[in-house]
C-alpha cells in the first residue's frame, strides 16, 4: 500500500492521500480534476436501466426537439428519433460528453441553460476558435475537456 507522500509514478508530483482523494475519473479512464459538487450525479440523472443515457430526458430538460439535440450533438436526426439507434455506443458517447462538458461549466457559467449556451456559441481562441459544440461534434471532446482542465488548473484561457 502507497504511503501519503509517495512519488506518483507518471508526474513525479508529490501527492497526498487527500490530494489524490479528490481527483475524478474522466471517460477516458485517467484521473484528473473533481469538477465540483455532485460531479457525478449531473451525467447519472439522466441514465436509464442498463446505464443507457435517456435521450429524450436530455431533450426535454434543455427545452429542446430530438433534432436540435441531434445537430447539436453531430448526430442524425434519426439516430436520435428511433428507438433502436438511440442506444448505438456513438449516439451514447456523443450525448455523453456533452453532458460532461456541460457539467463542468454549468457552475462558473451560471446555470445549466447558460452552460448549453456557452457550449453552442462560445469559440474557444486555443482551440483555434471553434465552440465546444464544434469540437464534440468533429469527435474532439478531449480537446474541450483539455481546456477546461487547463482552466480548472489555474491556466489562462
Amino acid at each position: 500500500m502507497p504511503q501519503a507522500g509517495a512519488q506518483g509514478k507518471k508526474s513525479g508530483k508529490r501527492m497526498t492521500r487527500r490530494g489524490r482523494d479528490r481527483r475524478a475519473k474522466t471517460t477516458n479512464g485517467k484521473l484528473g480534476p473533481a469538477t465540483g459538487r455532485n460531479a457525478g450525479t449531473f451525467v447519472t440523472r439522466f441514465m436509464a436501466k442498463g446505464g443507457i443515457v435517456d435521450v429524450d430526458e436530455v431533450a426535454e430538460t434543455f427545452h429542446m426537439t430530438k433534432t436540435q439535440l441531434a445537430n447539436t450533438t453531430g448526430l442524425g436526426v434519426a439516430t436520435l428519433t428511433k428507438a433502436d439507434r438511440k442506444t448505438s455506443p456513438k449516439a451514447q458517447r456523443r450525448v455523453t460528453e456533452m453532458l460532461e462538458i456541460i457539467n463542468r461549466v454549468h457552475a462558473w457559467a451560471g446555470g445549466e441553460a447558460q452552460a448549453m449556451a456557452w457550449y453552442r456559441s462560445q469559440p474557444i481562441p486555443a482551440l483555434n476558435g471553434r465552440t465546444p459544440e464544434a469540437l464534440v461534434k468533429s469527435g474532439k471532446a478531449n480537446a474541450v475537456r483539455d481546456y477546461l482542465d487547463h482552466l480548472a488548473l489555474g491556466g489562462f484561457a
